[in-house]
């Protein structure tokens, strides 16, 4: 009962509402100035549309210059839409030549895991720094803590998926061996093995 409510509520939003009302408007007064005088007199018209011509065609040119300003908004927003993508795409790109060890260790915790989400704490320089730079995004599920202070799960957005490969990351190619393990484990950063134990713990 309450979907079909919400449902009805969509149907007659606003927007689609003056949407519906200016195409009726376009395609009411175009076939009236379209159509042949012998069909006006057949639906007791021709009278009508000569005596209000003035205003039928006014009709007309207000529902164009409705889809007109509608289509121009489209583009605008496909315009920002694309330029914002670039910018994203430059600072991802800007960010990935200059990682720093602790957000090297902090991505690189990912492939470790094999984890496609983290908790990671949010105060952390590293995390701001990649989220930042739009190569971590926020997921929520934030969690406070008196002493480790909040925390919340974070992703590799997907645009900057495809800029970290192993070499960028400094990943063994292939299957690290135990030896090579151990070096990436010692080179966490301190709070990622504090989160490490913690999960050891609760599991």
């Amino acid at each position: 009962m309450i979907k079909l409510k919400l449902d009805s509520v969509k149907l007659f939003s606003p927007k689609k509402m003056m949407f519906r009302v200016m195409l009726w408007l376009m395609v009411s007064c175009a076939v009236l100035l379209a159509i042949p005088s012998n069909i006006l007199s057949l639906l007791a018209l021709d009278k009508f549309v000569p005596e209000h011509a003035h205003f039928v065609g006014l009709g007309l040119i207000i529902s164009i210059a409705y889809f007109l300003t509608q289509l121009l908004n489209l583009g605008l927003d496909e315009s920002i839409r694309h330029l914002s993508d670039k910018r994203m795409i430059e600072t991802i790109e800007a960010k990935v030549n200059l990682l720093d060890r602790a957000e090297r260790a902090l991505l690189r915790e990912f492939f470790l895991q094999g984890a496609t989400i983290l908790t990671l704490p949010q105060n952390e320089p590293a995390v701001k720094s990649l989220l930042n730079a739009c190569i971590l995004e926020c997921l929520g599920n934030e969690r406070h803590y008196a002493i480790q202070g909040p925390t919340a799960d974070y992703k590799i957005s997907m645009k900057a998926r495809m800029y970290l490969n192993r070499g960028v990351l400094r990943l063994p190619a292939g299957e690290p061996s135990q030896e090579e393990m151990q070096h990436l484990i010692k080179a966490r950063p301190q709070f990622l093995n504090g989160l490490v134990q913690n999960r050891k713990h609760a599991a």
